[in-house]
């Protein structure tokens, strides 16, 4: 027996009490964007996952192949009547049983869908502003690269956020190096030079952060991956988030520096051009 909220019930009818996604934050997951029934950059997401799987030296099912995933999804999708323009995640976690050392390395799979507004890449032109949350710091480690159930930095980050009235907070690493936002990449543009933390730094190894470096190397900037510090923020021209459903978010406010916003403007542009308009 387990005690759920005040009820005695048996342990294995409730579906917590052997999760160790839930007991231990044993899992990975990856969230998609799905318009008119394709699932964007799946590729991606699918040796991402398999990535993230070996790192946590889960074993893959032989069925685990990119055909049947997103076969697995597209049923889902059908099923909820959200084929059109969806979010997914799709969550991995290992079977129950043992404490920090496991009994098994197999795995259990859940895949979720809803409905997203719109299929483009909107334009968000509201006052977004963010600020260094500095009470837990990500470390520089290829585990920081890829994305588990254990988000507490992301999530008390986000409350931080929240009590402090703004729109996200920039994350740092180990060295004091500004790597992310709580919910995507960063990109820093100054002086037609775009920037954003390399994944040796800790950041997420982001779907989308992979597609804006592709597209915007065809733009007239440069584009590098280098180190970002906290003085070189209120030096930026512009400032902006990425994420695979979002596109991109820009950062109108850090502290006391506000941010332009054409260069972002033009790249989501081109990123619906290649990716949600064809």
């Amino acid at each position: 027996m387990v005690n759920f909220n005040g009820t005695l019930v048996g342990a294995t009818a409730n579906s917590l009490a052997n999760n160790r996604g839930f007991l231990f934050g044993d899992g990975v997951f990856e969230t998609c964007k799905v318009v008119n029934n394709r699932i964007l950059f799946f590729e991606d997401h699918y040796f991402r996952l398999m990535s993230s799987m070996r790192i946590l030296r889960m074993e893959i099912p032989m069925n685990f192949t990119m055909e049947f995933l997103e076969q697995e999804i597209q049923q889902l999708l059908l099923a909820n009547e959200v084929q059109q323009s969806a979010r997914v995640r799709l969550t991995v976690f290992r079977n129950g049983g043992g404490f920090y050392l496991p009994e098994t390395n197999e795995v259990s799979y859940l895949i979720q869908a809803s409905a997203l507004p719109n299929k483009e890449y909107l334009w968000h032109t509201e006052h977004y502003e963010v600020d260094l949350f500095k009470d837990f710091y990500i470390t520089k480690q290829l585990l920081s690269t890829i994305k588990s159930t254990n988000k507490a930095v992301q999530i008390t980050g986000s409350i931080f956020a929240k009590e402090n009235d703004l729109q996200n907070c920039l994350l740092l690493n180990d060295s004091k190096n500004v790597i992310e936002a709580l919910n995507g990449n960063l990109f820093m543009l100054k002086e037609r030079k775009l920037t954003t933390p390399p994944i040796s730094e800790g950041c997420l190894n982001g779907i989308m952060r992979k597609q804006v470096l592709a597209v915007a190397k065809t733009m007239d900037v440069e584009v590098v991956e280098e180190i970002i510090s906290p003085f070189d923020l209120q030096k930026a021209d512009e400032l902006f988030v990425t994420n695979v459903i979002s596109g991109i978010q820009t950062i109108s406010k850090y502290r006391k520096k506000d941010f332009e916003n054409q260069f972002a403007k033009a790249l989501l542009s081109q990123l619906n051009q290649k990716f949600i308009l064809v």
